[in-house]
């Protein structure tokens, strides 16, 4: 029976960092990709959200062969994002009824460290999700919108939830970690998140009951497995 998935994505192509400047970025390709080719490949449609039904951008690094195994990794995943229709025709945030949707999905890129964390929109639409039972599925730096999941009491609706999310290792070793206004990991942490560290760069997937969450761009490829299966 083919399932209707909700992809919400970032609306912005730049991260504020610590000094001021934007760092130019978006959603990560692979991250988009991978679990797109998973879901359609077992005959689910998809339907592609942003604030105010922006069309995304793509976070032009994640095309680069360094971070696609090469060359023939970098074709496949360029080949791939061509065939995402969907992107070009986004629905707005604001409209989405989740009781269309049979699961929801949030890719990542530095993008959502700068709209989706502090979006109440979604923050509601993450907390619905959770505790609808639907299949939640978040990955690498999109975590950083559960921070914007707060309960009338302040709490954040992801306490003591086990998660995984983009490390303090990994932006360290991005990079980026000294020109953060803030770091994920710390943050999550701090809201009462539980987050499970496994290696940099590896694939790594926690589930907790319907929530399905992946630590990098090597982690979305196993997460929609994860979905599927849930879905079945």
């Amino acid at each position: 029976m083919p399932k209707k998935i909700l992809f919400v994505m970032t609306g912005v192509d730049y991260w504020t960092l610590a000094d001021g400047t934007r760092h130019p970025t978006g959603f990560w390709a692979e991250e988009a990709v991978a679990p797109y080719e998973a879901f359609t490949g077992a005959g689910h449609t998809i339907t592609v959200a942003t604030p105010g039904g922006v069309v995304p951008t793509v976070d032009a690094g994640s095309l680069a062969p360094q971070v696609n195994g090469g060359e023939e990794g970098a074709r496949q995943v360029a080949e791939g994002l061509a065939a995402m229709a969907e992107l070009q025709r986004p629905v707005k945030l604001e409209d989405v009824v989740l009781d269309d949707y049979d699961a929801v999905f949030y890719p990542g890129g530095h993008g959502p460290m700068e709209d989706l964390a502090v979006d109440p929109v979604s923050g509601s639409l993450l907390t619905l999700a959770l505790k609808s039972g639907k299949p939640l599925g978040v990955v690498c730096h999109a975590p950083a919108a559960l921070l914007a999941a707060v309960e009338a009491d302040g709490s954040n609706a992801f306490k003591g939830r086990r998660i995984a999310a983009f490390t303090n290792a990994e932006e360290t070793q991005a990079g980026l970690a000294d020109r953060a206004k803030w770091l994920l990991q710390d943050r999550l942490t701090d809201a009462g998140v539980e987050v499970q560290v496994g290696e940099p760069w590896l694939p790594h997937v926690v589930v907790d009951g319907n929530l399905v969450t992946g630590q990098n761009p090597a982690s979305s490829g196993p997460l929609a497995v994860q979905l599927l299966e849930q879905m079945a």
